[in-house]
């Protein structure tokens, strides 16, 4: 197991993984339908309607309407896919989601794209850095954020099997694709290089940075563990359990606020079970802005630089 096998030769925005997948599910899965709130262009599903078209639902800019019309469609045996950005996804509709799909457990999947920071030019308004937390504390929400177009394709295709209502995160921009495939499974993390000073956890955008920053700290002589978090909820805890006892400190990166997202379910499960010295690489209680999502990375703390500081700080 080595960083070195974690290089990338092309980009492509994990909402393509999305759209791929979703074209796929198409043609292997009858009970898949899709809806959209008036974002076709932008969650790429325009393949799954051309050739599914009596299988999709287009609501308009009724997000509240989308999440109602998911839950009775799975009350009938559909699995539908509800599809708009992450800010709409999730804040706009929370009350829907809670009353309508969560309490009754009902088989919909919420799938979000422009999520965090790197969303871009945007802005704050749209770039969403909350949805995580809220996601998770809704009681059998699964919660997941895939960190590539790999990732993304194969955890659209996972859902669309799992039986309970999942938020699926994924994001705008062009993003190094650099995870293999056959790797995903729900609720498992993934130990992507071994080490011995240091846990280094990430999901989403944020894992590229990570492995990164990995690279960069082992050339100065530390030992880091890299484990790939996809799932927020149900968390691998064993997982991270394993590795913290084995290397008494952890760094957690996110694209998402400090409060509430998977750097404060870590530190739980850290201070119920083993507590050791964290360090969070988060956004830390701020609005984004309009802005290139590398530069917005970097000027809210969530740079390459900003990880391997993080991890220095313990060791």
């Amino acid at each position: 197991m080595s960083l070195d096998q974690y290089t990338f030769t092309e980009k492509k925005a994990t909402r393509n993984g999305f759209g791929d997948a979703m074209t796929e599910l198409g043609k292997e899965n009858p009970n898949v339908v899709a809806l959209c709130a008036d974002l076709v262009g932008s969650l790429k599903i325009q393949t799954f309607i051309d050739e599914n078209p009596e299988r999709f639902f287009q609501v308009g800019i009724a997000e509240a309407n989308m999440m109602g019309i998911a839950a009775g469609l799975a009350t009938t045996g559909k699995i539908p896919f509800t599809s708009t950005f992450a800010n709409f996804s999730t804040g706009r509709v929370y009350d829907q989601i809670r009353q309508s799909i969560a309490y009754s457990h009902k088989n919909v999947k919420i799938c979000a794209s422009h999520a965090g920071l790197t969303l871009g030019e945007d802005g704050a308004t749209h770039q969403i850095l909350e949805d995580l937390g809220m996601m998770k504390m809704l009681p059998g929400m699964t919660v997941i954020n895939p960190a590539d177009y790999n990732q993304t394709k194969e955890a659209t295709k996972a859902i669309a099997e799992y039986n309970g209502p999942v938020y699926l995160r994924f994001g705008r921009p062009g993003w190094p694709v650099f995870m293999p495939t056959g790797t995903f499974e729900i609720g498992k993390a993934i130990l992507m290089n071994e080490g011995t000073d240091v846990t280094l956890i990430a999901t989403g955008h944020m894992l590229w940075h990570a492995v990164e920053a990995a690279k960069e700290l082992e050339s100065k002589g530390a030992s880091v563990e890299l484990i790939n978090i996809h799932t927020i909820k149900p968390l691998d805890e064993d997982a991270i359990l394993k590795s913290v006892a084995k290397t008494g400190k952890c760094v957690v990166a996110e694209e998402h606020q400090r409060n509430g997202g998977l750097g404060e379910s870590v530190a739980s499960l850290l201070v119920r079970n083993n507590p050791a010295p964290m360090r969070l690489v988060a956004v830390d209680d701020s609005f984004g802005e309009s802005g290139k999502p590398d530069q917005l990375l970097n000027k809210y703390g969530l740079g390459i630089k900003d990880i391997v500081s993080a991890c220095q700080s313990l060791l």
